[in-house]
This record gives structure tokens, sequence and C-alpha cells, in this order.
């Protein structure tokens, strides 16, 4: 039978594609714009909200007996502003400089409409395992985005990856600036991330005639 049955699989599979937080629920945007002009940035925000939303989704499943009604978002906040915390000093410890460039952003996880709604709508109805998989899910298909978004707004913006020149030296014109190749800068501004983002939904919805239909 394998570890995961149909309906756990796709718990995990539906957010990286027909159902994603970004494209499809259009959540997550903030992040999306802000922290993507560079690729590495962007594959540390969507590990951080693994992290969080796959130990947060478990968490609050534990505990979903035992929450009161009245206090439950609370609750949810204090769970993910905890785990939030644990990733912020990891990071400082081991990462400081990419500490400083996510800056703000990896504290704003805690008003992450994602992670507080799935903590809503899933894991206060569910068991820890199923709760722990629409979390990965949910959280893989937000990263994903970021990554997509990052790697064309850094590749296109800086001609670089990971900070390595991939498309050649722009100021003694090798590779593809040997031939006339220029960085479009509009690609690391903020607006561009947006359209980049509008681009993939356009493409999702292009190919998935039943997304076009519910819309």
């Amino acid at each position: 039978m394998g570890l995961l049955s149909k309906k756990d699989r796709k718990l995990i599979l539906d957010p990286l594609a027909d159902d994603n937080p970004i494209t499809i629920q259009v959540l997550g945007i903030c992040s999306a714009l802000a922290i993507t002009a560079q690729l590495k940035p962007s594959i540390v925000m969507a590990i951080s909200v693994l992290f969080v939303m796959g130990v947060g989704n478990v968490v609050i499943s534990l505990m979903r007996n035992i929450i009161p009604s009245k206090i439950r978002i609370i609750v949810q906040l204090i769970v993910v502003a905890t785990l939030v915390i644990i990733v912020d000093q990891v990071l400082k410890a081991f990462a400081y400089e990419l500490s400083k460039e996510l800056s703000v952003f990896i504290g704003l996880i805690i008003t992450n409409c994602i992670i507080m709604g799935r903590f809503e709508a899933f894991a206060l109805g569910n068991g820890p395992w199923k709760s722990f998989l629409d979390g990965i899910g949910n959280a893989a298909g937000y990263g994903v985005i970021l990554i997509i978004v990052g790697f064309f707004r850094e590749l296109l913006g800086s001609g670089t990856l990971f900070g390595f020149k991939v498309l050649g030296d722009s100021v003694e014109k090798t590779g593809l600036y040997a031939i006339g190749y220029e960085n479009n800068g509009f690609m690391v501004l903020p607006p561009m991330a947006l359209i980049v983002v509008g681009i993939i939904i356009w493409v999702q919805r292009s190919r998935n005639k039943a997304l076009i239909e519910e819309n």
C-alpha cells in the first residue's frame, strides 16, 4: 500500500499545482514580492516556512481538543511566534548576513495568511499526521513559487545565481554580454516580482481549464 494513501498524497501534491497558496489562493504575496530579488533568500524563506508550517500544524493538531474556542487564535499566534523565533535565532547563529538580508520578513512569517489559514482550516480538525502532510504540502507550494520567482529575477536582473556569474561578466563583456546582452534592472525591483507571479498564474490557469471555469 505504501506509506501514503491517495488522500495523503493529495495533501502534499495539490498545493504544488491546482491549489497553490500563492497562485490559486493568492496568499503570502508580500514575501513573494519582497525577498525574491535573489535566489538564496528565496530558498531560505521557503525552508523557514516549511519548518514553521510542518511543526506548527502538528502542534496545533495535538492541542486541538484542549484549546478553548475563544482563544484559539491567540494560541495559534503563540505557537507560530515560538517557531519563528527559533528560525530567527538559528539564522542569526549560522547565517548572520542572510538573516540581516531577510530582516523583518522572517518575523512577518508570524502573520503569514497561509500559516494561520492552515492552522484554522485544517490542523484544528485533523490528526497530527494529516496536519503534518498538509503543512508540508502548502509550505512546499509556497516555496516553489518563491524559488521560481527568485530564480528568474536574479538571473535576468543580475546575471547571477547564488551570487555566481552564470551569463558572463558584464564589465569585461564575456559570455552573453559579448553579443550585446544587458541585465534587466527592472527585474530586481519589487513590481517585477508581481509581474512574474502574474505570468506564473497565467501559465498555470491556461493549462488547466477547470481553474478558468471556476473563476
